[in-house]
């Protein structure tokens, strides 16, 4: 049996790495959404990588870079330089994904709350319902912004969930 061809390891090193990447970018955040039931070991092993993801994607992004440099010195074809670049592109994006909490931009403040009877409400029945003094929040809604500032009969008030 012969070893794989250079360009061939080359390749197969950028799209390791675009997996592992890839994998350390999406799995935390998977894992780690309100709006999914997590089970403790679940939700252990996607802190875990959380934990290690900055190194990872690093590490990927740096690993990808060298087997990309040596692939183009490698490889002739066109198009195989191009799912290169590609792959390897991916790979960069990762890297500098990961470094954006995307839970700040989900989690942004609520702007001021409106209201409406109930008869026009569009909740559907299983809704659930935070209510103070008359005025009902929507779970479902709060739990994108989890806090609501209002006021209730002249007071202030924080509905949170």
């Amino acid at each position: 049996m012969t070893a794989p061809a250079p360009r061939n390891r080359g390749f197969g090193l950028i799209m390791a790495t675009l997996v592992a990447a890839l994998f350390f970018l999406v799995y935390p955040n998977y894992v780690i959404r309100p709006t999914r039931p997590q089970g403790a070991r679940e939700l252990q092993a996607a802190l875990l990588v959380l934990r290690f993801q900055h190194i990872a994607e690093l590490l990927c992004a740096v690993v990808a870079l060298g087997a990309f440099v040596l692939y183009l010195r490698w490889e002739p074809d066109r198009r195989s330089r191009i799912r290169a670049i590609a792959a390897t592109a991916v790979v960069l994006l990762c890297a500098a994904l990961s470094r954006v909490n995307i839970y700040e931009f989900m989690f942004h403040p609520a702007g001021a709350p409106s209201f409406q009877p109930v008869r026009e409400s569009r909740l559907d029945g299983d809704e659930k319902v935070l209510a103070v003094n008359a005025r009902a929040y929507p779970i479902r809604t709060i739990a994108y912004h989890h806090v609501v500032n209002d006021a209730a009969g002249g007071v202030p008030i924080a509905a949170t969930y």
